[in-house]
């Protein structure tokens, strides 16, 4: 198998048997995985971000302590690069580079946090500051209380938004000092839980997943006054659920044409293509995940990536360039897979 030089970093739940992060090398041709190493550096690295250069990695910790940690990736065994950093929360879930600072969104605590980003990739020991969120949602069980559970910059890198689960809505953020500061919150519909949030191409829209309601909503984004603005929302499945569905991540192609989302509990891949400049989502199939319960879904260079949690796998697809639809190529064990990103 040629070997393109391109990675993938896979993050596992350390807790449920995973290995931690898993390195593997990407075949050029059919988007095949084949692990190169494995390494153990900090408990449920459950999500993982490459810099821009892609010679640094970073991870979180989702523990209760909650922490984040640095690598350098200039070999195919990612080094750590200091000791991990406490991020003041709990469990966090999600994290992003932004303006100098590597982000988190804290489920646990409900709360954003920053932590400053060394010249040379490494981090601050210690967090520059934590936005706290407040509300909560309709649902007895998961919106007692906030649940920060993505941020992101947007694609003008002006702002940085958070998807909170708990309280129903979507923050734009600034950083003020070091430390993340609101800008606006933009209210979803009560009960939906927004998981995650992923902008289209022309920089001008984007779609937000629920969790609560297996649904996906059609937003446009005016970065410059930092303001998301829902239009429709679209079900991700085709009539009512079998059974317990939960949708989990969101990827929009290179192209703007086509967005799939990943459900759990129904284990498949729903595939939409993009109509009205952005602003309409047609449902063209779903599609089997390739495993059981998929956490998360990446695109990387006409492929999809699904790390499979419960049946501890990673999954890969060729996508149709023409359709959208993505055709099953292969998978790699990886036990408690929770996430992947490509270098």
């Amino acid at each position: 198998m040629a070997d393109s030089g391109r990675r993938a970093f896979i993050g596992s739940f350390t807790a449920a048997g995973g290995p931690g992060i898993v390195t593997a090398a990407i075949a050029p041709d059919s988007g095949a995985l084949t692990v190169l190493s494995t390494v153990n550096g900090v408990p449920d690295p459950s999500y993982l971000a490459l810099s821009a250069d892609r010679r640094m990695l970073y991870a979180v910790s989702e523990t209760a302590e909650g922490a984040v940690a640095a690598f350098r990736v200039t070999g195919d065994q990612p080094e750590p690069v200091g000791p991990p950093v406490p991020v003041d929360a709990n469990g966090p879930t999600h994290l992003a580079l932004f303006a100098g600072h590597l982000l988190t969104a804290n489920y646990g605590s409900g709360s954003l946090t920053a932590v400053p980003v060394r010249a040379d990739g490494g981090l601050a020991r210690s967090a520059s500051g934590v936005l706290r969120h407040s509300g909560s949602g309709p649902h007895p069980q998961r919106q007692q209380g906030p649940h920060a559970h993505q941020v992101q910059p947007d694609p003008s890198g002006r702002w940085a938004v958070g998807v909170d689960l708990g309280t129903d809505s979507v923050r734009v953020c600034t950083l003020t000092d070091g430390a993340p500061a609101q800008h606006r919150e933009i209210a979803l519909r009560p009960g939906s839980g927004p998981r995650h949030l992923a902008f289209h191409p022309d920089g001008a829209h984007a779609y937000v997943l629920n969790e609560l309601s297996p649904t996906l909503v059609v937003c446009r984004w005016d970065a410059a006054g930092g303001e998301l603005k829902p239009l429709t929302e679209v079900p991700v499945l085709p009539g009512a659920p079998a059974g317990d569905a939960y949708p989990s991540g969101v990827a929009v192609s290179p192209d703007g044409r086509f967005v799939w989302t990943a459900t759990r509990g129904e284990d498949v891949l729903s595939v939409f293509a993009v109509e009205g400049r952005g602003e309409g989502l047609s449902p063209l199939t779903t599609v089997s995940c390739g495993g059981h319960w998929p956490r998360a879904i990446t695109e990387s260079g006409g492929f999809l990536y699904v790390a499979n949690e419960r049946s501890g796998d990673v999954t890969w697809f060729a996508v149709d360039p023409d359709t959208g639809v993505p055709r099953r190529g292969g998978s790699i064990p990886v036990p408690a897979a929770s996430c992947v990103v490509t270098g």
